[in-house]
């Protein structure tokens, strides 16, 4: 990483079974990373979302590294069958995880 003053935020929502992993291989590359815990809205998984402060030139590294640690995930989810005459259940499968991420721009920086 460079040495230089952070002027990207990158805003990565990652699943809780690869924020570990994510965090490790983030402070490898010398990333300033702040991560707070967060709950997905559509199955209601726990996640966590970070907070990575870097310069623009080191963004692509980062997607690369969070890329290679992220991965997704097969589950499965009741939904009831409408034919039915009584409630049956039917799994449906549904990919989750990986990583999604924001890029902002900084336009001012600094330490109090």
């Amino acid at each position: 990483m460079n040495d230089q003053n952070p002027n990207a935020l990158l805003i990565a929502i990652v699943q809780s079974q690869d924020v570990d992993k994510a965090l490790d291989n983030l402070e490898e590359l010398g990333a300033s990373v702040a991560r707070l815990p967060s709950v997905g809205g559509f199955l209601g998984r726990r996640n966590a979302t970070l907070f990575i402060a870097i310069p623009a030139a080191d963004v692509q590294i980062v997607y690369e590294t969070l890329r290679d640690t992220c991965r997704q995930r097969v589950e499965y989810i009741s939904t009831p069958m409408e034919s039915a005459p009584f409630p049956m259940p039917n799994l449906t499968p549904v990919t989750i995880g990986g990583v999604t991420v924001f890029a902002l721009n900084i336009e001012h920086f600094e330490v109090i």
